[in-house]
């Protein structure tokens, strides 16, 4: 079948809703069709992680965002785009299907980065999609043994909820210490140090390699030569941007995502791209592309208005946070715990934290632990594009 619309949205997620109701916001009526390649219509990931497994009483009906209604735009779910064709402003589906655009946005997101050899199964989930969290959450009543791979954001808050949901949790993670990566070395112990006191066992300084299942069970094994069976094995290695569908039609960055400008425009016109896939030129970051949700809400409805007729530019730097085991933590810019850090104690009996992150020339980064200070402020600092000659006198600087 064929489908015309003014605005069309490939991607299903977070900025398909911010970008529908964004062009709604900016005053238009043109029609919005929105072609995703998941079953279920745009939802809140960091509810998949985080507050579905930690507030018994937070349904999927409180974290709804009722797009189609909201923006009254059109879902096509379930339905994967193969290519885009600028010359007749059209993309086709999988299935043959053909949708003309007037305008046309790229939120196709990222796919979990996956492990040769452990291949996708009802009891191995590359954990991105409301269909995971539903298998993931069928399987965690019969308290089962779960292998989580990867220390990251999604691997250590699935390990953090499923530890408080009756399972058995093995956390694969690369770093000698969790978090040890992002976080100077006595903020990661205390971090790991929550872990261990809720029962999450770890295999630290490893990697999975392979794996099979074996009938009701899944066998993986890890870099050390060593191999644990579990019922389950939720891999949380991050994304790879999923920017194929426009392989040469508009110009990719170095690591597959696609290149925007500070209007969000690539390089072919009436073709925008925002979210995961999205390279923009960020006025503190310099170029980068953001996986994370204050980017997909804050560009998808900046991108909405755009096309819609806003001559605005983005000029948001995003934020990113975690919550885990009663501990939450905000940041902005790069955590790199290679960089030289400055811990700046807050005098609170929960123990928060400023942490500043420099280079020769710069601060970097700033990581607010345990709700100490202040994100407008860290935006600032980073904003200022230069450093300290004793770094020392950072602290007190975004209280």
């Amino acid at each position: 079948m064929h489908y015309d619309y003014d605005f069309v949205i490939v991607g299903g997620g977070m900025v398909a809703d911010a970008a529908a109701k964004g062009i709604r916001e900016q005053g238009s009526t043109g029609s919005i069709g929105i072609v995703g390649e998941e079953r279920t219509a745009p939802f809140p990931r960091p509810a998949l992680s985080k507050k579905l497994w930690t507030d018994p009483d937070f349904t999927f009906e409180d974290a709804a965002l009722d797009t189609a209604e909201q923006a009254s735009a059109t879902l096509h779910l379930g339905t994967p785009v193969t290519s885009v064709s600028p010359d007749t402003r059209t993309v086709t589906t999988a299935s043959g299907d053909t949708f003309g655009y007037g305008r046309l946005l790229l939120a196709t997101g990222g796919h979990p980065r996956r492990i040769e050899g452990l291949d996708a199964s009802d009891r191995v989930l590359y954990f991105r999609t409301l269909q995971d969290y539903e298998r993931l959450r069928e399987l965690s009543q019969e308290g089962p043994e779960v292998v989580v791979v990867g220390g990251g954001y999604i691997g250590s808050e699935i390990a953090a909820a499923l530890s408080q949901h009756d399972c058995s949790v093995t956390l694969v993670h690369p770093d000698e210490v969790l978090g040890g990566a992002m976080f100077p070395a006595t903020l990661a112990e205390s971090f790991q140090a929550r872990f261990d006191a809720a029962g999450v066992r770890r295999a630290p300084g490893t990697k999975v390699v392979s794996g099979e299942q074996q009938g009701e069970r899944v066998v993986v094994h890890l870099s050390d030569g060593s191999s644990i069976r579990a019922d389950a094995v939720v891999v949380g290695l991050g994304i790879e941007p999923a920017g194929d569908v426009v392989d040469g039609v508009v110009r990719r960055s170095d690591d597959g995502g696609i290149v925007v400008d500070e209007h969000l425009r690539t390089s072919v016109a009436d073709i925008y791209a925002a979210g995961d896939v999205a390279e923009y030129p960020d006025r503190i970051l310099g170029r980068t592309r953001v996986e994370h949700v204050d980017n997909a809400d804050s560009m998808g409805g900046a991108v909405g208005r755009i096309m819609a007729g806003s001559e605005e530019t983005y000029d948001h730097t995003p934020m990113f946070y975690s919550d885990v085991l009663g501990l939450g933590f905000e940041a902005v810019g790069t955590l790199d715990s290679s960089l030289e850090t400055v811990v700046d104690p807050v005098d609170d009996p929960d123990g928060g934290a400023v942490v500043y992150y420099l280079d020769d020339t710069a601060v970097r980064g700033v990581l607010l632990w345990d709700g100490a200070g202040d994100l407008d402020a860290a935006r600032e600092l980073l904003a200022s594009g230069r450093r300290p000659s004793d770094a020392s006198t950072l602290r007190g600087c975004v209280r």
